[in-house]
């Protein structure tokens, strides 16, 4: 379970991303998070990820109040998160099969499970042919089919990803969201933040809407706009 408690974040400039936030999110949910640019979105995934130090509240990620972690346990924090892009961040000078690889070394993870693991997360995101490639050779969606077998090498139970579609086109979209569909069905709670409409309407999950920093609207099944709202 994911608690946002009474959070605040205000940047330098004096923009204030999120004010007074408060956000349930059960293990296993799918949840969509809303809003113009500037709203508070990626404000919220970068706290997660400890990216960004709150001002003042807590966040609690199954139930450790990670406002308070030390800074040597936010790679074992990170571990239990995967997280995708926008711009897949690949590294380019290695192959698909070593950017998976490249996460469970990270972890010291054996080498007899690297073998294991990551031809598998590989033969899901179906891209087993492709694995001697680099990232310059494939599609768009090929890229973040890649980063998305990257994040979940690792069995994280919470799946994290940024705009994941806002450099492909609107096919590539659809499959890219099917495979997202496909992982929290397996029990990976996903949090993402779009404005992706199309896809958003078409899913049906919760939607959070985030505007100047708060939160306007919590549905179970909801759409990208309110019905209540104009298009």
């Amino acid at each position: 379970m994911i608690q946002l408690i009474n959070v605040n974040k205000k940047f330098a400039n004096g923009h204030v991303a999120l004010n007074n936030v408060s956000l349930n999110i059960e293990n296993g949910e799918f949840v969509f998070l809303v809003g113009t640019s500037g709203a508070g979105k990626s404000t919220i995934i970068k706290l997660l990820m400890k990216e960004l130090e709150l001002d003042s509240g807590k966040i609690i990620v199954d139930d450790k109040d990670i406002t308070k972690i030390k800074r040597s346990h936010i790679p074992h924090l990170r571990r239990s998160m995967g997280v995708v892009f926008q711009d897949f961040r690949l590294l380019q000078d290695k192959t698909v099969y070593e950017n998976v690889a490249f996460a469970m070394d990270v972890v010291e993870a054996a080498s007899k499970d690297i073998r294991r693991q990551v031809p598998m997360m590989l033969g899901m995101v179906g891209l087993s042919k492709k694995s001697k490639q680099y990232p310059h050779q494939l599609s768009g969606g090929e890229q973040q089919r890649v980063s998305i077998a990257r994040a979940m090498v690792n069995s994280p139970s919470i799946l994290v990803a940024d705009e994941p579609t806002g450099n492909l086109d609107p096919e590539m979209s659809v499959e890219i969201m099917k495979l997202f569909s496909e992982i929290n069905q397996r029990g990976t709670t996903v949090i993402m933040a779009t404005h992706d409409l199309h896809i958003v309407d078409k899913m049906k999950k919760r939607v959070v809407e985030i505007n100047e920093g708060n939160i306007i609207r919590d549905e179970r099944r909801g759409g990208y706009f309110s019905e209540n709202q104009n298009r």
